[in-house]
């Protein structure tokens, strides 16, 4: 039971990270259909970020604010990148999906080309606090500190972009800009200001996930490629959870993550096959597609 317990509360953690990954994805291709396959670069530049900023730090500024440090960097480094990818790219693109498309793929490849070329395709080493290494036993279950941390953001970001989305007047603006933008703007309602302020959310959300992704399920390495690899999972997330639906997006990212602990624990240390857990979630995703195209929870607005 305790071993289950340990691979459950693994899983969570795993799926709050797809989640993080997940929602920013969410924001902006569900609510505003912009297909951003820079999104993986967001993750990625945002765990260079904080393994830039703590390995110039001295060595005074260890233990716990260490990693609040490298959260806070990695977090503003998603939303700036975001944020000028929109401003340059995306604005003059919201009508040409295919060209929407074409420049974030191109966007993708050339920074992460950069990356390989300036700091090569060995993982660099991210500082951290010792705290994050260890862990608390509550009852039968140990949990290491990093799968908490992971498990309160996801639960935080939920909360926060349930209550910005149905709660704050910008929230309100991209809902009704969704539906109907020229009808928002003939109310002198500014909607590319709103839409800038989700593609910012959506980039700060995968900033940190890309950083928590390297502390807790990536030995504390960050690589160029990082990003890329965790986008597929968030894609998978958005598209069983359905598009524009955060809550939907939590679900399919716990279930993600719990199917793919238990199945590479109980079916892959025993039948040798690493990647049953990657097959596992392809599965699941088939089926949804097979059985409710939208997704679980449909388009939520």
């Amino acid at each position: 039971m305790s071993v289950f317990l340990s691979l459950s509360a693994a899983g969570l953690a795993l799926g709050s990270i797809y989640f993080l990954a997940a929602s920013g994805l969410s924001l902006i291709y569900g609510l505003m259909d912009v297909l951003n396959f820079a999104h993986g670069l967001f993750m990625t530049l945002g765990a260079y970020a904080g393994w830039d900023l703590a390995s110039h730090l001295p060595a005074s500024w260890g233990g716990a604010w260490l990693f609040v440090i490298e959260l806070l960097s990695a977090t503003l480094a998603g939303a700036l990148v975001a944020l000028l990818t929109e401003l340059l790219l995306i604005r003059p693109l919201y009508a040409r999906p295919v060209s929407q498309i074409l420049v974030t793929i191109g966007l993708d490849l050339a920074v992460v080309g950069l990356l390989l070329g300036g700091f090569g395709s060995n993982p660099q080493s991210l500082p951290t606090s010792l705290w994050m290494l260890e862990a608390t036993r509550v009852g039968q279950v140990v949990l290491p500190h990093a799968d908490i941390v992971a498990l309160v953001a996801g639960v935080v970001v939920l909360v926060c972009l349930e209550y910005f989305l149905q709660r704050t007047r910008y929230g309100i603006i991209v809902r009704a800009g969704v539906e109907n933008r020229d009808m928002v703007r003939a109310l002198g309602v500014d909607v590319s200001r709103a839409f800038t302020l989700v593609f910012v959310i959506g980039g700060a959300m995968a900033g940190l996930a890309g950083l928590l992704y390297a502390v807790v399920f990536a030995g504390d390495l960050v690589s160029p490629t990082q990003g890329d690899s965790l986008l597929i999972f968030a894609f998978i997330v958005v598209v069983i959870g359905g598009l524009g639906s955060i809550r939907g997006s939590a679900v399919a990212a716990v279930m993600v993550g719990l199917v793919q602990d238990y199945t590479n624990f109980y079916l892959g240390a025993h039948s040798g096959f690493a990647e049953v857990g990657n097959l596992s979630v392809v599965l699941i995703l088939a089926l949804v597609l097979e059985w409710r195209p939208r997704g679980l929870f449909g388009r939520t607005l």
